[in-house]
């Protein structure tokens, strides 16, 4: 039975930068609607949105070369850089109004670069290069396999290489480091400014469906009190732990998924005479069978205010779906009707599974080992070991295969639009705009395509245009962007 409480009409799951960018497109297109926010922890924005949790890359495919294995295809490296541009409107909007405060905060510029040694990766590197150059949101690309060079964008990279050693480098000087952790927070701010209402330490334990409405019944975590809420409208935006909430709610669209959940280690280190030396952020090729986000990259980091630099990830085998989850997470999230992805991915991954064996059986010097094929000059004593963030892969049915892995966001949406939530990782918050414009169009598409969409567009201007293919619109908005966020090169 329905409680007495008249139902919300917005109930957000999770207190992440997904939530939180859904939340402040509803409050512009209905200003009127009430918003609640359930997060499990005792404040928003501690797992993947976390500083510390994930590299900040603004993913842009500048240095990305996952997200472009064919150097002849340039599609999905175009495909996510839109999607960052659309990113990067948004957050300059909340700027010019005031909402997000200072951009450094949040944002600031580190050149993207990409580095590989093999000669079949220095091939494939300048063909990439060679590709995207021809596109105006790439046309800055610049390619060397010049040591002086190479050591001018880089020194760290350099110092200490043996000097035969082949290798070539791409650098983009539009790369950012973004902060998703303070972004969500000033998000979040502005919200329940506007009304919102956050409830923490509140696990969601089950939903159901009656009259149009969903009950969500969650524990109060600090009480230890069970607690009800009705809703016209769920988004699940909760993490690897979205699995499990779409499971409780029984909606048809959940089965068959399943999730691979990927722990991983960063080495860090904060001291100055290291940091203020590499002021990039430089990724390589993924290991023979290693996920796409377990690709080694050396980041700049700043949070805070705090420059530092992380080298990672180091994969692990973890059976949490979250950073601060359950190690029943992934036994309670087999089905009968997932049972069987589970087991043709297992079957068709063992190469991957092989990975994850030799990253469990790494030391802590073999993992610095792995560093020091970045930076050859490194030393202990400057760098410690940090948890890194949970990553959960999505496993989806295929009709072929039995499962696959799949790799990217996926938009699991009810069939009558009442509720919607999210599988998956990278690139995950740089594209969280543009992720959730697609949650709107599916949800809610009449509304959307009326009144909605001249509204969203005063926050992202070339909402509907693809601006690789009108390039004078492209650069007067990368530059308009790049001067209020503080990008400017």
């Amino acid at each position: 039975m329905v409680s007495d409480t008249p139902p919300v009409d917005v109930v957000l799951i999770g207190g992440g930068v997904m939530s939180a960018t859904l939340g402040t497109f509803l409050k512009r297109v209905r200003p009127d609607w009430s918003i609640v926010i359930l997060e499990r922890l005792g404040d928003i924005a501690e797992e993947s949105s976390n500083p510390w949790n994930n590299a900040g890359t603004g993913h842009s495919a500048l240095c990305e070369l996952n997200y472009m294995p064919n150097p002849d295809d340039p599609s999905k490296a175009l495909q996510i850089n839109e999607q960052f541009q659309q990113s990067r409107q948004f957050w300059s909007k909340l700027v010019d109004e005031g909402v997000l405060g200072e951009a450094s905060s949040f944002i600031n510029p580190a050149p993207h670069m990409t580095f590989v040694r093999k000669r079949s990766d220095i091939e494939y590197l300048r063909k990439r290069y060679e590709t995207l150059r021809q596109n105006v949101l790439f046309e800055e690309i610049e390619y060397s396999e010049e040591r002086a060079e190479v050591s001018d964008w880089a020194p760290l990279l350099m110092r200490g290489r043996n000097p035969k050693e082949k290798f070539a480098a791409t650098r983009s000087v539009a790369g950012s480091d973004v902060n998703f952790g303070t972004l969500t927070r000033k998000l979040f701010d502005k919200l329940i400014a506007d009304g919102a209402e956050l409830f923490l330490n509140s696990e969601v334990r089950s939903m159901r469906k009656r009259d149009g409405v969903w009950q969500i019944k969650y524990r109060q975590l600090v009480e230890q009190r069970n607690s009800t809420i009705d809703a016209r409208f769920v988004f699940v935006g909760a993490g690897g732990w979205a699995l499990k909430v779409l499971q409780a709610a029984g909606i048809p669209e959940a089965k068959g998924y399943g999730t691979f959940p990927i722990s991983g280690q960063f080495y860090k280190t904060s001291n100055p005479d290291v940091v203020g030396r590499h002021g990039v952020k430089v990724y390589s090729q993924a290991e023979a069978g290693a996920p796409p986000m377990s690709v080694p990259h050396l980041d700049k980091r700043i949070v805070d205010g705090e420059a530092s630099l992380l080298f990672g990830p180091y994969a692990g085998a973890d059976p949490k779906f979250l950073k601060y989850g359950s190690f029943l997470d992934l036994p309670a999230g087999i089905r009968g009707s997932n049972i069987w992805p589970y087991l043709s991915v297992a079957k068709d991954n063992l190469v991957l599974l092989r990975y994850l064996i030799s990253q469990l059986m790494l030391t802590k010097s073999g993992k610095f080992a792995e560093l020091q094929k970045f930076m050859p000059n490194a030393v202990p004593k400057d760098w410690e070991l940090i948890t890194a963030g949970q990553r959960a892969q999505v496993i989806k049915k295929d009709a072929k295969k039995g499962g696959v892995l799949q790799f990217g966001t996926e938009v699991i949406a009810h069939s009558d639009g009442t509720i919607v939530g999210l599988l998956g990782a990278s690139p995950g918050a740089s594209t969280a705009v543009s992720i959730m414009l697609d949650v709107l169009k599916t949800c809610f598409p009449d509304e959307y395509a009326g009144q909605w969409q001249a509204k969203l567009r005063e926050l992202i201007p070339t909402l509907g245009q693809t601006l690789n293919d009108d390039p004078e619109l492209a650069r007067a908005t990368m530059s308009r962007t790049a001067k209020t966020l503080g990008l400017l090169h």
